[in-house]
C-alpha cells in the first residue's frame, strides 16, 4: 500500500504554492517510502509516496493510461488484477506494465465507475480523466484503506492521511470537541465526519465523481457539496425469517465445505506479491487457519509474528508456539512490557489521526515494526473473521437478549449471559439483570445489540460541553441510521449486530487506528482473506442457526480449518487482542507522560473539563482506576492530549523534519 494525495481546483487555474508537493508527500513517507512521485496540470495535483509490492520496477506513480487521458494515483490492491487484466486485454485494452494501478486505469476506460463492482481488494485512488475532466475517487468495501478530503479556498484536497491535508499551506485542520466526542463514545467517527473539523471520510463502500464547473447531483450535507457520491456496496443479510431456519446436515456439511474453498481462494489471492508475504499469528483460531493455508500455498518457508506481553492475561505465546510447531513456520515473536506500552503510546496519536479508547494500537506499532526489520513487506492477518462468522461475545449477546425478550419477566434467561464471559462466571444476577436488561424490549431500535456497550463509555464526558451537546441531540446516530441499508429492520438481531459492527467499530477503529495506521506506519502493507468479499457475501447467506448454534462461536469456521488448526485451539474460548493501559503508566517515564499531557498547563485544554481530568488522574495515582470505564477515559483523554499536540504546535515542526527535498520528488509526464 501507499500515500496519495491531491488537489484539484475546482473554479480556475490549480492553486498549489510551490512546497505543497513536497509537504504533502512528505508527510506520508512511513506509508510508502521506496519512490515519490507527482504529476500536476493546470487543473489538478496528483501525488504519491510508493511502497513497492507488485511491478517494483515499471509500477511507478502517478501513472497514466497508454494513451495520456488519463492519471492515478492508488493506495492498496486489486488482488484479482491478473484475471481482470485478461478480460481487458481480450476487449482490446494495451498494456504496458505488470502492475494491478495500469489495470484500474483500463478497468475505468472500459466501464467507467461500474470497475469498482468488479475489483476485489483493498483500495482507495483518485483518477483524473482529462478527456471528461473529471475526478473519480473511490474506496474499498469495508474501508481498509484510508480517504480523506477537505475544500478549501475553491480547491477540493484529498488524501490517505489528515496530516497531509493539514501539511498544504494554508489550511486549518484542528482535533474538534464534537467529533472527538464520537470517538469516544462508539470508539470510532460515524463517517464522514473525522476527528478533526473541516476534514471528511469517504466513507467505505462508496465512490465519487467531481467534475470543477459543474455542481454535483447529489451530496451528503456533510462532504464537499463538489462530491456527487454513491455507495457501490454493502453487507446484506438473510430476512429474519430464512436466517433462523433449521439447516440440515448435508446441507451444511456442503457449506463448510464451500466456506473452506473459498476461504482458500481468498488466501491465494492475497499471496499474489512480487515479495515475500508473511503472516501474523496470535495463536487464536482466525490467524492460525490463514497461516496453516498461507503455509500450504508458500514457494518456500512462510515467515510469522506475533506479539508476548509480561501481565497475565495478554499474553498467548504458548498458543503461537503450538501453532509454529504444528506448522513448522519461521516465527519471530516481539516480547513488549508494560513500559514499552507507556514509551510507545506517545508516537500512536500522530499516526491514528484519532484518540484512542485503549492502548492495543501500541502493541501493533511495535509488531509491524519488528515485522519490517525483519525485512518483510506484506502481512496476512485474521480481522474480519469475527465480524463475518459471528465470534464475539456482543453477537451471542444479541442472540441471548433476543431469547430473553421473549419472556422478559424470566430469572433463568439472563443468566445465559454469565457463560460469554468467563470474568463474569459469578457475577450477580441483578447486575447482568441491570446491564443487559436496560431497553430489552426496545427491539425496534436499529442499534438495540450495541446500547449496553455504548451506555457504558463514560470517556466522551471529559470532554467539555460542546461535545456533550452534539452527543445529546444525536447527530452521530442519525447519521448512523441514515447509512443503514433499506432492508436492515427486517434481518435478525445477529445480523443487525454484525451490520453495525462492520460498518462502524471494524471500518472505523480495527481496520484504521489498529490496523492500516499501524501497519503503515513501519510501511507494512497488511491483508485480510476473512475480508475477501465474496467470501464475505457467502456467509451472508449461511442462516445464522448455522454460524451460531446454541452459544458456539464461529461453528461453522471451525469445522472448515478442522484440518488445520490443532483441537486446543480450535476449543479455546475468544481471546480478544488486548493491551494492558493505564497501569503501564507507573513507571517515571510514563509517569512522566501523565504530567507532561495531563496535568500541566499548555493550548487545547478548552477541549476537556479539567478538573475532571485532573481529578481521574488522582484516582489512578492512588491505585483506584479498576474499572474498564475509568482505564478507557485514561487512555482516550491522555492519547487525545496527545493528539492535540502533535497537529498543534507541534506540526510545523514535523512536517519540516519530513518534508522531502527536491531531489526526492520525480515529476513525471
Amino acid at each position: 500500500m501507499c500515500g496519495i494525495c491531491g488537489v484539484l481546483a475546482l473554479e480556475g487555474p490549480l492553486a498549489l504554492p510551490p512546497s505543497a508537493p513536497a509537504r504533502m508527500v512528505g508527510v506520508m513517507r512511513h506509508r510508502g517510502p521506496d519512490e515519490y512521485g507527482a504529476w500536476r496540470t493546470d487543473t489538478i495535483f496528483l501525488g504519491h509516496a510508493r511502497l513497492s509490492i507488485i511491478d517494483p520496477v515499471d509500477g511507478q506513480q502517478p501513472m497514466a493510461d497508454i494513451g495520456g487521458r488519463c492519471h492515478i494515483t492508488y493506495n492498496g490492491e486489486v488482488f484479482n488484477y491478473l484475471e481482470l487484466r485478461r478480460e481487458l486485454e481480450g476487449r482490446g485494452r494495451v498494456f504496458r506494465t505488470h502492475s494491478d494501478t495500469e489495470v484500474i486505469l483500463n478497468a475505468w476506460l472500459e466501464w467507467g465507475p461500474a470497475c469498482v463492482d468488479r475489483f476485489n481488494g483493498q483500495f482507495a485512488f483518485a483518477l483524473w480523466d482529462e478527456a471528461e475532466k473529471t475526478l473519480f475517487l473511490a474506496r474499498d468495501r469495508f474501508g481498509i484503506c484510508p480517504l480523506f478530503v477537505a475544500e478549501h479556498e475553491g480547491q477540493l484536497l484529498f488524501a490517505s492521511e489528515i496530516k497531509a491535508l493539514k501539511a498544504f499551506p494554508g489550511f486549518v485542520a484542528e482535533p474538534d470537541a464534537a467529533a472527538m466526542g464520537e470517538v469516544l463514545s462508539y470508539w470510532a467517527n460515524v463517517p464522514p465526519r473525522t476527528a478533526f473539523g473541516g476534514v471528511f471520510q469517504l466513507p467505505a463502500g462508496h465512490l465519487a465523481l467531481v467534475r470543477p464547473g459543474r455542481p454535483a447531483a447529489k451530496g451528503d450535507g456533510l462532504l464537499p457539496a463538489c462530491l456527487d457520491v454513491k455507495r457501490y456496496w454493502a453487507p446484506s443479510f438473510l430476512p429474519a425469517d430464512e436466517d433462523r431456519r433449521f439447516v440440515p446436515a448435508a446441507e451444511r456439511a456442503a457449506l463448510v465445505g464451500e466456506l473452506r474453498e473459498r476461504l482458500e481462494q481468498a488466501v491465494a489471492l492475497r499471496m499474489r506479491a512480487d515479495v515475500p508475504v508473511g503472516s501474523y499469528l496470535s495463536g487464536g483460531l482466525d490467524s492460525s487457519a490463514v497461516a496453516a493455508l498461507a503455509q500450504r500455498l508458500s514457494s518456500g518457508l512462510l515467515c510469522t509474528y506475533g506479539l508476548g506481553f509480561d501481565r497475565e492475561g495478554f499474553d498467548e505465546r504458548e498458543w503461537q508456539q503450538l501453532m509454529v510447531e504444528h506448522l513448522g513456520v519461521a516465527h519471530a515473536g516481539v516480547f513488549v512490557d508494560q513500559a514499552e506500552v507507556a514509551r510507545r503510546l506517545r508516537e500512536v496519536p500522530w499516526h491514528a489521526e484519532a484518540p484512542l479508547p485503549r492502548a492495543a494500537p501500541t502493541p501493533l506499532l511495535l509488531l509491524s515494526r519488528h515485522v519490517r526489520a525483519q525485512g518483510c513487506k506484506v502481512v496476512m492477518t485474521g480481522e474480519g473473521a469475527d465480524e463475518v462468522f459471528v465470534g464475539y461475545d456482543i453477537h451471542r449477546e444479541a442472540k441471548v437478549r433476543a431469547f430473553w425478550n421473549r419472556i422478559p419477566g424470566s430469572r433463568l434467561r439472563p443468566a445465559l449471559l454469565a457463560r460469554l464471559h468467563p470474568y463474569q462466571e459469578h457475577a450477580p444476577l441483578d447486575f447482568l439483570v441491570s446491564f443487559y436488561g436496560r431497553g430489552l424490549g426496545e427491539t425496534q431500535d436499529a442499534f438495540h445489540s450495541h446500547r449496553p456497550r455504548w451506555n457504558n463509555t463514560a470517556a466522551a464526558g471529559f470532554l467539555n460541553e460542546e461535545a456533550r451537546r452534539s452527543l445529546a441531540d444525536g447527530s452521530a446516530e442519525r447519521r448512523m441510521l441514515a447509512s443503514l441499508p433499506a432492508e436492515f429492520a427486517g434481518w435478525g438481531p445477529v445480523a443487525r449486530c454484525q451490520y453495525v459492527e462492520m460498518a462502524l467499530f471494524m471500518s472505523g477503529y480495527l481496520l484504521s487506528s489498529q490496523g492500516d495506521r499501524m501497519l503503515m506506519a513501519n510501511s507494512v502493507e497488511g491483508r485480510f482473506p476473512y475480508l475477501d468479499h465474496t467470501l464475505v457475501e457467502f456467509a451472508a447467506r449461511i442462516p445464522v442457526s448455522a454460524k451460531l448454534p446454541g452459544l458456539q462461536e464461529k461453528a461453522m469456521l471451525k469445522d472448515g480449518v478442522a484440518d488445520l488448526v490443532p483441537a486446543a485451539i480450535r476449543s479455546r474460548h475468544k481471546h480478544p487482542f488486548r493491551a494492558p493501559g493505564s497501569v503501564c503508566f507507573a513507571t517515571p517515564e510514563g509517569r512522566g507522560l501523565v504530567e507532561d499531557f495531563l496535568l500541566s498547563d499548555g493550548p487545547g485544554w478548552d477541549l476537556w473539563q479539567r478538573d475532571k481530568v485532573s481529578a481521574l488522574v488522582r484516582k489512578w495515582d492512588s491505585g483506584r482506576l479498576l474499572s474498564q470505564r475509568d482505564d478507557t477515559s485514561f487512555v482516550a483523554a491522555l492519547s487525545g492530549r496527545m493528539l492535540q499536540r502533535d497537529f498543534g504546535p507541534l506540526f510545523e515542526e514535523r512536517v519540516a523534519a519530513l518534508q522531502l527535498e527536491p531531489e526526492q520528488l520525480t515529476w513525471r509526464d
